[in-house]
């Protein structure tokens, strides 16, 4: 009995118009609400205050901006604690205003620790971060050409871009901050989508070997079914660490994790509903997969 396979090429439409739509609201969530930089980027100060027993974020709150501090904001932790993150970049400054809090809350300075953080240390991370993306991209252009052609790899890194660039509207979205860690993650999510984006190219380019009656379209469908098991499996092993960090992780791994769960789950998707399409619909514009299309129809 013959296997049927999954007409995904047959809807690409679908899957580019959805992929268009998720363009758009990312770009609309960056353009109007723009990201939140974590004070490693921004420069300031974190107070970590730790099991504070009767006090209420209100109370943190109001205690910081009455002593002076500019741009207050108060998160609670899950163990009765409070993470403090204001602008303040002057380390004397900061610590001056630490005491003066504790005191008026009736904390014991053991519970607290302080961390201030200078713009210029911000704009090297920044850096560092754009320059890391930028090889890794330069990278990716490099050895998909030598190894299979510059349609793949310029397809593969528009794939890419449009992951990240979802991946960035999601967090304005939400309202997460944008931190080092989901750098981290941002240039791990690119190296699990140009995985399986090639995984799916490279049996495109078995298969295109002795093309004669079939179309090309036809051909990367059954390549695509081929390895879709296999893509599957690797994407839900892949969401189990990231999702045990979400949960069971704290504060300080969520945003990593957050951006993994969401970035492995784009990039699934994107290998079959965008870079096979597009790479797809490049190929079939040259001469040879034209007249495949015209003698065999189009799949």
């Amino acid at each position: 009995m013959l296997e049927r396979d999954i007409d995904f090429l047959g809807n690409h439409r679908w899957f580019l118009v959805f992929s268009l739509s998720l363009v758009i609201v990312s770009i609309s969530a960056l353009a109007i609400r723009g990201l939140t930089f974590s004070i490693e980027f921004q420069g300031g100060t974190v107070v970590n205050i730790g099991r504070a027993e009767g006090v209420t974020v209100n109370e943190v709150r109001a205690a910081f901006t009455e002593e002076g501090a500019p741009g207050v904001v108060v998160q609670s932790t899950e163990d009765g604690g409070f993470i403090v993150r204001t602008t303040e970049d002057d380390p004397d400054v900061a610590n001056a205003t630490f005491r003066r809090v504790f005191e008026t809350l009736g904390i014991s300075p053991d519970l607290g620790d302080v961390s201030t953080i200078g713009p210029g240390w911000g704009r090297n991370v920044t850096r560092a971060a754009l320059l890391a993306l930028s090889a890794s991209v330069a990278a990716i252009l490099f050895y998909i050409s030598l190894r299979y052609e510059y349609k793949m790899s310029l397809t593969a890194v528009f794939t890419l871009m449009h992951d990240v660039l979802i991946v960035l509207g999601i967090y304005a979205l939400v309202g997460r901050e944008v931190s080092p860690n989901m750098i981290a993650a941002l240039l791990t999510i690119i190296g699990y989508s140009l995985y399986d984006t090639i995984v799916v190219f490279h049996r495109i380019k078995e298969n295109t070997t002795g093309l004669t009656r079939r179309t090309f379209s036809s051909m990367a469908n059954h390549s695509l079914n081929q390895v879709l098991v296999r893509s599957v499996n690797t994407s839900l092993t892949s969401m189990i660490p990231p999702l045990a960090l979400l949960f069971f992780g704290g504060e300080t791994l969520a945003d990593f994790a957050f951006a993994l769960v969401i970035g492995i789950m784009i990039g699934a998707y994107s290998s079959i509903g965008v870079a096979t399409p597009i790479y797809t619909m490049w190929k079939e514009r040259e001469p040879k997969f034209q007249a495949l299309a015209k003698k065999y129809g189009q799949a």
